[in-house]
This record gives structure tokens, C-alpha cells and sequence, in this order.
């Protein structure tokens, strides 16, 4: 079957039967072509339900399965008028999705290799209004909050305050949510919400996501 059918079958088998209704985030799914931002390695399954591991210069990404994906970026609630901060999406599939929703995305990357990629990604499908930088996954760039969303492609256990800090009033984090000290990578969607100066947590549902660098919990000490 051609891509933009397979696109299909992946959002009436996977995402709608996920309890995603949301119009603007399943057109998403429908128009974005996943297969040009998982590598050539992952092309005969990139439609599946599994979490794929890209490879950057000298990083590698799991990225979040389509459901999970989908269903947490209709939870994130992205307007036109949005500026989200798209963080460890890898080559930029995420993001280019956002894109379709928001005013503007940034998508934040550590490796050289997934930013340049990324880059080269939205030119090749004409986004206008997206654009990768490099820097560390736990905070945001210089000067370029706030945002209305951070939408965070993995798994955390801690380490989070440097991003809550770029969120504007109202803003909303997503994230996977995992006890320190988890084993495997179970864990559960959670939306942070920044409401007069504090931060108030929703458990959404269950998911799967490997931690990311800088999100990992400090080992306890332990007598």
C-alpha cells in the first residue's frame, strides 16, 4: 500500500480506538509522513504500533509509539495561537506534528545529528514554523520562552523544574511519569498544568517510555 494509505490504516486501527477524537491532531497523523523522519531502518514497520529507536550522531531516541503520541498531544490541548517547546523528538517527527497545530515549535535536541536532521525534515515538507536547536533537554534555550506547551517525548523521573520554568502562565507539560527505580519502562502519561505560580499534576494513562538523559531520578542513599 502507498504511505498516505498506511497512514490511514495506522490512525483507524491504532489512534481512534485510543480514545483520540480530537480533529486537528488526527489530520496530523493523517498528512505527516512518519516515513521520512525514522531512518531507512525502520521503514517496513514504521506504521506499526511499536516504539522505534532512531539514531542521531551519538544518541538514540525510542520514540514515543503513534497511540501513545497522539493521544497525549490531544491531552496537551495545542491551539493555533500555541508556542510549544518540543523536547528529545529525535528527527522531528513530533515537532513537524505540532507544527500542524501550533503557532510555533521549537524542537530541543542534545545531539548535532537529530537537529540538523530535523532541520533538513521541515524544509522537506515546507514547515515554515518549526525549527530545531541544539542545547540540554533539561531547560529550555536562551531567551526563547515562554511557552504555552512543553510537550516531553519520553520518560522522566525527576529533573523538571528547568522547563516548568519556561512555561507561561496556564502553560501545560507532558511528559511519561516514572517512579525512580522503575524497572522497564511502564510508566504513565501525566499533564503538569502551571496555574498562579504552581504546578498541579493529572495522571492521564498508562504508557511506555524510556527515561531520558537528564530526567533520571539520583540513586537514594541507602545505610
Amino acid at each position: 500500500m502507498a504511505a498516505t494509505e498506511l497512514r490511514r490504516v495506522m490512525v483507524d486501527c491504532q489512534i481512534r480506538p485510543f480514545d483520540v477524537t480530537d480533529r486537528a491532531v488526527l489530520g496530523a497523523m493523517l498528512s505527516v509522513p512518519r516515513e521520512i523522519f525514522v531512518g531507512a531502518e525502520n521503514a517496513p514497520i514504521c506504521f506499526s504500533d511499536a516504539a522505534l529507536t532512531v539514531s542521531g550522531d551519538g544518541a538514540k531516541r525510542r520514540l514515543l509509539a503513534p497511540m501513545t503520541l497522539a493521544r497525549m498531544l490531544q491531552e496537551a490541548a495545542i491551539g493555533p495561537s500555541s508556542r510549544v517547546l518540543d523536547v528529545a523528538g529525535g528527527a522531528g517527527y513530533s515537532a513537524a506534528l505540532i507544527a500542524s497545530l501550533a503557532r510555533e515549535v521549537v524542537a530541543l535536541e542534545e545531539d548535532a545529528g537529530f537537529v540538523r536532521r530535523a532541520n533538513e525534515n521541515f524544509g522537506r515538507i515546507g514547515l515554515a514554523n518549526a525549527r530545531a536547536v541544539m542545547g540540554p533537554l533539561d531547560r529550555a534555550p536562551a531567551g526563547s520562552g515562554p511557552f504555552d506547551v512543553i510537550f516531553v517525548n519520553g520518560a522522566v523521573e525527576d529533573g523538571l523544574e528547568g522547563l516548568f520554568s519556561a512555561l507561561a502562565p496556564g502553560g501545560r507539560l507532558l511528559a511519561v511519569q516514572r517512579s525512580p527505580g522503575q524497572g522497564g519502562r511502564a510508566g504513565r502519561a501525566v499533564r503538569f498544568d502551571r496555574i498562579d505560580g504552581k504546578t498541579s499534576v493529572k495522571r492521564l494513562f498508562d504508557a511506555s517510555a524510556s527515561v531520558l538523559p537528564g530526567f533520571a531520578a539520583n540513586p537514594a542513599f541507602a545505610f
